[in-house]
């Protein structure tokens, strides 16, 4: 029976077909590699050995030279190959992704398969541009203009009808999602996408550059003592990240893994020994700063948890989550004592008002709810933005609120009546919000990607922040500005819409120390010029 040979031939060829499909690492460890990996073990990632480890895995090359210690990869001998014992090593402070799920059985598989039959490259693709036009290199994506706009309105005897203006080719900006002040007012921290800028105030200039930080940056605060600055973030969907910074010289203090999602908020006590860290994971964890380990987990919540905050004395502290609730956590053992209930849609923020312990929440429904921290009962419920409630600040004594709204206005309350103050418009989307321990400023990070200095008291801007890649930075201030050098000539300068081409008329506005003097709060006369 001829079909049934030519079955059996088949039976025959198909092993010997199926070993010869040996896996690539272009075309099938790179994708694994990508998903689980890279974000901590690629090239731009190598100077950073406390977060690489100096490893990178994003190119083969890479992969072979291993790292100091030796290498990770022996072809042919998968038992020998750190890239593949690493990823099922019961181990767990050995094993890889570290404070992560592990990786899929199947996919480690495929890894050990590709070592076994001798790491082969495979064949590279091509990177294309997205637009789908023609293939690019990766280096030259185009950048797109970034206008800041000035409140200066003169040069030399030009007045003009709006303000001068001046674009760089920096953008698009990733939006700046964390704030925070130092508790002595002198240091203005802020976080966006892998990277936080440390702003010395007095000196209207960056202190400091942190790039060793895991994806996002989704809140950062300063201990109560200022001797460290918790930054937390992570990889949406595959691990969260807390990193501990000490401030005298910005060296890393240790990493607090554990969270199997983005971390989304955390908290300090009073007296900076222990931090709460809230997850996409569903739960809330509380940290010893000092030992970083977690002191309990706790469980209550159905969905992501947003946001967390502290009670003045430590004694337990609060939450806003996306199952439409917000919870009292005793901070001793980590049990519910009372649960924020009534909202319509998720909470985003909470906050506790230093002194008096009242709780505040607010999120996709836009009213302020003011809750009773012992009690856990509504005391009164006031109007808000027009668009969700992203955070709630208060000053350190607690006689300021300010709430941050998805429409672009930031407003302050009277925290004892609860009756709203000023509205400011601050532009876009307001992600980001701290208040200075004095209640004279309040900085809101925007979904621009530039943070806007308030002053409080008359609703007036006092400075537009940016920073970019490779150390630049540009500071405005009642219309004089500072930046990194070089970085004015890079601008297009405008005024009135049309190109200002003589570099001389705007000497004048580079003016540093009246920058500093500004975002310290005075007031400094916008620039005059001669008739």
């Amino acid at each position: 029976m001829p079909h049934i040979q030519l079955l059996a031939a088949f039976v025959l060829l198909a092993p010997t077909t199926a070993r010869a499909a040996d896996p690539t690492y272009w075309q099938d460890v790179r994708p694994i590699l990508r998903k689980h990996c890279t974000v901590c073990h690629a090239e731009r990632k190598l100077a950073e050995l406390d977060v690489s480890a100096g490893l990178a895995l994003d190119k083969p090359e890479w992969i072979a030279k291993g790292t100091k210690k030796g290498k990770v990869l022996v072809a042919g001998k998968p038992d020998d190959s750190l890239i593949v014992t690493l990823l099922s090593t019961k181990d767990k402070r050995r094993a890889m992704p570290l404070d992560a799920d592990p990786i899929p059985a199947a996919d480690i598989a495929v890894i050990r398969k590709w070592v076994e039959s001798g790491a082969k490259e495979g064949t590279k693709p091509v990177e294309v541009d997205p637009t789908g036009v023609n293939p690019v290199a990766r280096p030259n994506v185009r950048k797109l203009p970034v206008v800041f706009v000035t409140r200066t309105t003169a040069l030399g005897k030009a007045p003009f009808a709006a303000p001068v203006t001046a674009t760089l080719q920096v953008g698009p900006l990733p939006p700046v999602a964390a704030l925070a002040f130092s508790p002595d007012g002198k240091l203005l921290a802020m976080g966006s996408y892998g990277r936080v800028t440390v702003w010395d105030l007095a000196a209207a200039k960056p202190a400091k550059l942190l790039t060793n930080v895991l994806g996002s940056v989704n809140d950062l605060k300063f201990s109560p003592d200022g001797k460290t600055l918790a930054v937390a973030g992570g990889q949406p969907s595959a691990r969260g990240d807390l990193r501990l910074f000490d401030t005298a010289d910005w060296k890393l203090l240790g990493t607090l893994g554990g969270h199997l999602d983005t971390v989304s908020g955390i908290a300090w006590s009073p007296d900076s020994a222990k931090i709460a860290s809230a997850s996409f994971d569903k739960t809330v964890r509380l940290w010893d700063a000092k030992t970083r380990a977690v002191l309990h987990t706790f469980t209550g919540h159905s969905d992501f948890v947003y946001a967390v905050a502290f009670a003045p004395k430590g004694e337990w502290f609060a939450t806003a989550s996306k199952d439409r609730t917000g919870r009292i956590i005793d901070a001793a053992t980590g049990k519910s004592l009372g649960t924020l209930s009534g909202a319509n849609d998720e909470l985003l923020a909470v906050a506790v008002r230093p002194e008096s312990g009242q709780v505040v929440t607010s999120g996709i429904e836009t009213a302020v709810s003011w809750w009773d921290g012992k009690t856990f009962e509504r005391s009164r419920r006031t109007g808000g933005p027009g668009v969700a409630v992203h955070e709630i600040a208060f000053d350190a004594k607690g006689a300021v609120m300010v709430v941050a709204g998805g429409d672009g206005t930031l407003r302050t309350y009277d925290p004892v009546s609860g009756n709203a103050g000023k509205t400011v418009s601050n532009g876009s989307a307001a992600f980001a919000l701290a208040v200075d321990p004095a209640g004279k400023r309040m900085a809101a990070g925007t979904a621009e990607g530039v943070v806007k200095l308030w002053d409080i008291a008359d609703a007036r801007l006092v400075a537009t922040f940016w920073s970019g890649a490779d150390d630049a930075w540009l500071l405005f201030a009642d219309g004089w500005y500072s930046a990194s050098p070089g970085l004015s000539e890079k601008a297009v300068w405008k005024g009135d819409g049309k190109p200002i081409t003589d570099a001389k008329l705007l000497l004048p506005l580079a003016d540093p120390a009246k920058v500093a003097k500004s975002v310290a709060g005075e007031k400094v006369p916008l620039p005059v010029f001669g008739k």
